[in-house]
């Protein structure tokens, strides 16, 4: 009870003395506010916070708005403009530590519009040509607020979405500063859900999910981007399909060994989600039917780092992986061409060796080196798994291997 009491008079004390001061100079205010940061560490000051507190708070972010607002428009103007980034920062900070676990002032500040206010402030943040440390932790501490605000809370949420998609999402996905770029991705990991989802389908917003990906590839710590697309963009075939056509060469790659990852998973699946992989595996088997005489460029060593190549044995990997899984097996053996492609681009690859002294030859002698670094090796043995697994306990299938190869023996085709 006494530790209860002087949390509550600590609080009250805070309170009344940033009302007080809300009219004061920036760095007078600074201190009332860290003052009240401090306490929001812990639970039970947070759940005695009333409303009229964040309102002060409100007052000094849309104050502190406005002098920057009017700074940017005449240059005359007199700020003081670290003192204020520090103080826009030290208000998001506290305001960050309120929402934890506290959805009641989630909803107060939500009601007040501290998030449409938030999100203005941090347009006027990233408009501005100073990009020095107050201003990128001033912006840091914002994403971090409405990342909170956001936890658990399908308002804010929502709320989030209608002030900051896609605009703002994609300014902070194409941000210079990693820990901007790495919040961004948890608020959108927050905010985002399956009908969110589909709206990544829209031309003019599809540019937030090939940034998620862009973004996975270059930092490849970042968990949140990581969680956006194995949780959200993933289970989303049409999405996949549509990314994929738009992304370059390498990140194509990134984008299927994600995918292998998910795949490999040895958990069991759900109907839905072994719905969702039949439909990947229909895709992606038409991309390797598509691409798959790329990998023939691999003859020359020149030629041993071609992107094109590269992402068609990533797909035949995904495909030899996806034939070991039962349920995702017997799709792909229904698959009219798939068998057929991967019989004759073996054929071909195998002649590819003949000709020449290459990484298909047979009997080509590689180094070390060669062995765990060229992309081919093992492309041969893939494409007979593939065929191998497509022929696993289907006679139709195996009848077609063996019309394919009625007027070639074994010696000729898988010489050593």
């Amino acid at each position: 009870m006494a530790a209860a009491a002087a949390a509550a008079g600590e609080m009250a004390e805070a309170a009344a003395r940033l009302r007080r001061l809300t009219a004061a100079e920036p760095s007078t205010r600074l201190e009332s506010v860290r003052a009240l940061t401090g306490l929001f560490r812990q639970a039970q000051p947070r759940e005695m916070a009333e409303e009229s507190l964040f309102r002060d708070l409100l007052e000094i972010l849309m104050s502190a708005s406005n002098e920057i607002e009017q700074a940017c428009k005449d240059s005359s103007e007199l700020l003081d403009l670290d003192t204020c980034l520090v103080l826009i920062a030290e208000c998001f900070r506290c305001l960050r530590n309120a929402c934890v676990q506290c959805a009641k002032n989630q909803h107060v500040m939500r009601n007040l519009g501290l998030i449409a206010t938030s999100v203005h402030l941090i347009k006027l943040l990233d408009g501005m040509k100073v990009k020095e440390e107050p201003l990128l932790i001033a912006f840091r501490c914002s994403l971090q607020f409405l990342g909170n605000i956001a936890a658990g809370n399908g308002d804010s949420q929502n709320s989030i979405w209608k002030c900051a998609f896609p605009d703002l999402f994609l300014t902070c996905l194409t941000y210079s500063d990693e820990k901007i770029v790495a919040y961004c991705c948890m608020v959108l990991f927050t905010c985002l859900n399956s009908e969110k989802v589909k709206e990544l389908l829209d031309p003019g917003n599809l540019s937030v999910a090939l940034h998620i990906i862009k973004v996975y590839k270059e930092q490849l710590e970042s968990e949140w981007s990581l969680l956006i697309v194995t949780d959200y963009l993933l289970q989303c075939p049409e999405l996949v399909k549509a990314l994929y056509a738009k992304l370059s060469n390498q990140e194509r790659v990134t984008l299927l060994e994600l995918i292998m990852a998910r795949v490999s998973e040895k958990n069991s699946f759900t109907s839905e989600e072994m719905n969702v992989f039949m439909r990947h595996a229909d895709f992606l088997a038409g991309c390797f039917q598509e691409k798959c005489k790329a990998v023939l460029k691999l003859t020359s060593a020149a030629d041993a780092e071609d992107e094109e190549a590269l992402v068609t044995i990533r797909l035949l990997d995904i495909l030899c992986e996806m034939t070991s899984n039962n349920g995702q097996l017997k799709y792909l053996q229904t698959l009219p061409d798939l068998l057929e492609t991967a019989i004759d681009t073996l054929r071909l690859t195998h002649l590819a060796g003949k000709q020449t002294v290459n990484i298909f030859t047979t009997t080509h002698s590689m180094t070390w080196q060669e062995e765990i670094s060229h992309p081919a090796v093992g492309f041969k043995a893939h494409l007979i798994r593939l065929i191998g697994n497509l022929c696993y306990k289907n006679k139709e299938n195996q009848d077609k291997v063996s019309r394919k190869f009625e007027n070639l023996t074994n010696a000729t085709l898988f010489d050593k």
